[in-house]
C-alpha cells in the first residue's frame, strides 16, 4: 500500500482551501494577494475616481454648473457660457465665409455673360472668366448664353397653321425662326417672357408678309423673298421692344393647301396650268400668222419695186403667173380655128387630166376613167 500511496493522493487543486478570485485572494482578506477590482473594498466604501480629460472638457463646455436642468446649463443640452459663445461665434463666422464664397465668386463660361444687379439695379456685365461681386443678397448675377442658337417652330407639333394670302387664298404654312442674344442687359431687363415675345413677333411678321403675297408666290419661287422680308420685319419689331435679340434667319418648311381642300386645290391648279398652256399656244399661233403676213408683205414690196420700173411688163407677167396658177389644176381643151370656122368638138369623148393633188395622195393609177367635162375652159 505504501508503493501506491502517491497514486491515490488527492491533487492540490481539489484540496479544501479558501477560494480566491482570478486576481488572487478571496476578496475578504486584503493581505492574501491582488484584490478583485469589482469586489467591495475593505470598510464598505469605494475610493472616488479621478476625473478624466474628456470629463473635464465636457464640464467646461457645459459650464461650471453642469449640464443638468438646474444651474447654468444651456437650453436643451446646448453649450452655454463664455466658451459656448465663442463656439457659436466661430460657427457663424464659418457659415458667413462659406456664404460669401458661394455668392461672390462666379465662373462665367466662354459663351456666357453675367448680368450683375445691386439690389435689383443694373450694375454691369461680367465677361468670361472667374469674377468677383458683392455677396447675395446685395448683388445678384444672371448668367445668359449669348452664343446658343435658339429655334422656334411654327406650328408646334403636327397641327395646322392656316394663313391668308393676298389673293384671298388659304395655305397651310410651316416655318422656323432662329435667333440668339445680342445684348444680355436688354434681354434680361426688357423681356419678361423672351420665348413668347419672339414667337409673337415672328408670327405677326409672317402673317403681315403673306397677306401681301399671292398664292403662286407663296408656294412657288417666292419663298426666298418671303423669308427675307419676315426676318427683317421681325428684327424691326424686336428692336422697337429693345429686346436684345438678334434674328439669325427664317426658313419656310412647308407651304401647301389645307388637307381638307387639297383635291379642290389641285383641280384649280390643273385648270390654271391648262389656261396658261392654251394662252402660250395661242400666242405661238399669232406669232406664226404675223410672220407669214410680214413675209408676204415683204414679197409684195419687192414686186412693187419691179412694177414701178416696168409697169407693162410686170403687169403681163403677173397675169401669166396668175393664170398659170389657176389653170394648172383644171382640164384644158385647145381649139384651133383655121379659116375662122369652129369645128365640132366632141367634148364627151375627151379625156380628163388627173388631178395633181389626187395623184400625190394616191400614187397608184386610177381604176376607171374620169367622167367627161360638160364645157371647155378658155
Amino acid at each position: 500500500m505504501t508503493i501506491f500511496s502517491r497514486w491515490f493522493r488527492r491533487p492540490d487543486i481539489l484540496a479544501t482551501e479558501t477560494p480566491k478570485g482570478p486576481w488572487g485572494g478571496s476578496g475578504d482578506d486584503g493581505n492574501s494577494g491582488p484584490r478583485n477590482p469589482w469586489a467591495q473594498p475593505p470598510g464598505g466604501r469605494r475610493p472616488a475616481a479621478k476625473p478624466t480629460a474628456l470629463d473635464e472638457f465636457l464640464r467646461k463646455a457645459r459650464g461650471s454648473g453642469g449640464g443638468g436642468s438646474g444651474g447654468n446649463g444651456g437650453f436643451g443640452g446646448l453649450p452655454s457660457g463664455a466658451n459656448a459663445r465663442a463656439l457659436w461665434a466661430i460657427g457663424v463666422a464659418i457659415i458667413a465665409v462659406v456664404w460669401i464664397l458661394f455668392t461672390s465668386v462666379h465662373q462665367i463660361g466662354p459663351q456666357q455673360r453675367g448680368v450683375v444687379t445691386y439690389f435689383g439695379k443694373y450694375a454691369g456685365t461680367l465677361d468670361p472668366g472667374v469674377r468677383l461681386t458683392m455677396p447675395a443678397p446685395i448683388a445678384d448675377v444672371t448668367v445668359v448664353d449669348v452664343q446658343k442658337i435658339r429655334t422656334d417652330n411654327f406650328p408646334v407639333g403636327d397641327g395646322e397653321n392656316l394663313t391668308l394670302t393676298g389673293d384671298q387664298n388659304i395655305i397651310d404654312l410651316a416655318y422656323s425662326v432662329r435667333w440668339d442674344i445680342s445684348d444680355p442687359r436688354d434681354y434680361v431687363f426688357q423681356l419678361a417672357e423672351p420665348n413668347d415675345t419672339v414667337r409673337a413677333a415672328a408670327e405677326s411678321a409672317m402673317r403681315a408678309v403673306v397677306a401681301t403675297t399671292t398664292l403662286d408666290q407663296a408656294i412657288g419661287t417666292g419663298r426666298t423673298t418671303i423669308e427675307q422680308r419676315v426676318a427683317e420685319l421681325t428684327q424691326q419689331i424686336l428692336n422697337d421692344y429693345k429686346s436684345g435679340v438678334r434674328i439669325q434667319g427664317v426658313a419656310i418648311k412647308q407651304a401647301a393647301a389645307p388637307a381638307r381642300i387639297v383635291e379642290d386645290f389641285n383641280a384649280v391648279t390643273a385648270a390654271q396650268q391648262e389656261a396658261i398652256a392654251n394662252l402660250n399656244q395661242s400666242r405661238s399661233y399669232a406669232q406664226q400668222v404675223v410672220a407669214r403676213a410680214q413675209g408676204e408683205a415683204a414679197s409684195f414690196d419687192k414686186v412693187y419695186e419691179q412694177y414701178k420700173l416696168a409697169p407693162e411688163v410686170t403687169r403681163r407677167r403677173m397675169y401669166y403667173e396668175t393664170m398659170e396658177a389657176v389653170l394648172a389644176k383644171s382640164d384644158k381643151t385647145i381649139v384651133e380655128t383655121p379659116g375662122g370656122v369652129v369645128p365640132y368638138l366632141p367634148l364627151s369623148n375627151a379625156k380628163r387630166l388627173p388631178n395633181p393633188e389626187a395623184v400625190q395622195s394616191t400614187p397608184a393609177p386610177a381604176a376607171a376613167a374620169a367622167a367627161p367635162q360638160s364645157g371647155a375652159d378658155q
